[in-house]
């Protein structure tokens, strides 16, 4: 049996279901495609289920990436043909007064990329492609049963052929409505926090004065985001119109509310597409049941405020491969893969309460609560501790895992895209989805490996200098944190014991 690019990714025993060594994605959205494109380029197996027809939607709801998300991006050597693709913008605008100048982060992405979410499945889905990933479009995954050894889905496929797939493990990153979620029970508690929202892709008679339109006045609240092809994304919300999704809508309600919340309308026109849909505030207790995790918006679900969400499931995906890579491959303890739950459900509650304070700060009602809020924003956007707090939570580069105490205060940061002495750069670095050790520039780890120190991990491992005088020896996880650290020459064997824990022993031991 071969995926879309003919490779093969499994076989089919007489009973008719069809093993599968590795791994099974369920969902083709960025999170997904982020996932399976990191699992194939390892050499996992992976297969990925879309209920959808083949084809990338237009109809994106996302359209910024932050920084962190770049970084991610930038490991996998697709940040630079996306920048080239969108528009970048140094100053994010969320309401009001409120905005965060980002000329300053601390990342050679010190910017937000405006660009629909389809061109980054674009650049994802064919890295996926090219690195072996196989897809199955038009099916449906119906169920799931695990057990010690492995995962078995049920699909239906449009021809309403029924088939049962093996894996290792399942991720579901099937949106908001994830029916892995639902086969492994687990509730999505939450609330709807906007209802009646619409959406609209429109052209104008007169462009908008800033790359991203943004504004609450009142009752009303509005978006504009260019396409890139003539046409606009318009979100909009009216504190008086609370209606059900599937209330007709037309362009004279869309313009009213623009209207409302921007001044003008912008003389819209031509729209191409509208609807209805409730933003909605949820997050499931648990990322990983046994066998099966839950990523993006299946695990987490958020207001669009702050441009939030597509960038977090990315995160979530570029945390989760590695370690699936890691077990996979023999190299770490299954108990690494709890570490996803432990590291990335706070950043998505994180995100919940940031978003969602955002929302509540644009729709307040009262004339006193907007007096609180002005005074508020005047103070983000002013005091450098709030504006640098604020800034980092909402690109992503502010967020540090849970490390042991005791340990050294880089370990679980976010490590920055430094220069080497070898002339590239980290990210460069971390594009063979490897630890990279950086040492001091006396130590010959790059010259004479490997040293009696260091266990041969030449699958696993890259080294590198510091371009500069620092005295840190610093372990780089694939995602870019940091594993370990110390500012002192290790002690014998420290090093060897170090990465013996994080990489594995070597040599590796074969795929199971």
């Amino acid at each position: 049996m071969t995926g879309t690019n003919g490779n093969p990714t499994s076989t089919t025993r007489a009973t008719g279901t069809t093993d599968h060594t590795g791994v099974i994605v369920v969902g083709s959205g960025p999170t997904g495609l982020l996932l399976a494109g990191d699992l194939a380029t390892a050499g996992i197996p992976v297969t990925v289920l879309e209920k959808r027809p083949r084809k990338i939607s237009n109809l994106s709801r996302a359209f910024a990436l932050h920084a962190r998300t770049l970084e991610q991006l930038d490991a996998r050597g697709l940040a630079d043909e996306l920048e080239a693709t969108g528009r970048t913008l140094d100053r994010l605008r969320l309401f009001g007064r409120l905005s965060i100048d980002l000329t300053d982060l601390p990342s050679r992405f010190n910017h937000v990329l405006v660009l629909p979410q389809y061109e980054v499945e674009k650049a994802l889905a064919r890295r996926a492609v090219e690195a072996g990933a196989g897809f199955r479009y038009d099916t449906e995954m119906t169920g799931l049963v695990q057990d010690a050894d492995g995962v078995t889905v049920e699909t239906r496929g449009a021809d309403g052929r029924t088939e049962s797939l093996r894996a290792a493990y399942v991720v579901g990153a099937d949106g908001m409505r994830s029916a892995v979620r639902g086969a492994i029970g687990l509730p999505f508690p939450g609330k709807s926090v906007l209802r009646s929202v619409v959406l609209a892709d429109v052209k104008l008679a007169e462009q908008p004065e800033g790359l991203l339109t943004v504004n609450a006045v009142g009752d009303a609240f509005a978006f504009l985001a260019p396409f890139g092809d003539g046409y606009h994304r318009v979100i909009g919300w009216h504190r008086g119109r609370d209606v059900p999704d599937t209330e007709p809508l037309d362009l004279a309600e869309v313009k009213e509310i623009t209207r409302l919340a921007l001044g003008r309308d912008y003389g819209m026109h031509d729209a191409r597409w509208m609807s209805r849909f409730h933003s909605d505030e949820r997050q499931a207790p648990a990322y990983r049941v046994g066998r099966v995790f839950l990523a993006g918006d299946a695990a987490h679900v958020h207001t669009p405020a702050g441009g939030q969400g597509m960038n977090t499931g990315l995160q979530d995906a570029a945390n989760l491969s590695w370690k699936l890579v890691s077990v996979l491959a023999g190299h770490a303890d299954p108990a690494l893969l709890d570490t996803y739950q432990s590291e990335r459900h706070p950043v998505g509650k994180a995100v919940l309460r940031s978003s969602g304070g955002l929302v509540r700060l644009a729709m307040v009602k009262h004339p006193w609560t907007r007096a609180a809020r002005a005074a508020l924003t005047g103070l983000v956007s002013t005091l450098g501790p709030a504006r640098r707090k604020a800034t980092a939570q909402i690109t992503g580069i502010g967020y540090r895992y849970p490390v042991p105490r005791g340990t050294h205060p880089l370990t679980g940061t976010r490590v920055p895209d430094v220069r080497l002495a070898d002339g590239t750069r980290l990210y460069e670095a971390l594009r063979d989805g490897h630890f990279v050790l950086i040492t001091p520039a006396h130590e010959p780890l790059v010259q004479e490996p490997p040293t009696p120190e260091l266990p041969p991990h030449p699958d696993r491992l890259t080294t590198a200098h510091w371009a500069s005088a620092r005295r840190t020896t610093l372990l780089v996880r694939p995602d870019g944190y940091a594993a370990w650290a110390t500012d002192a020459d290790p002690a014998p064997g420290a090093l060897r014991s170090v990465l013996t824990t994080c990489l594995g022993p070597a040599p590796a031991r074969q795929l199971h």
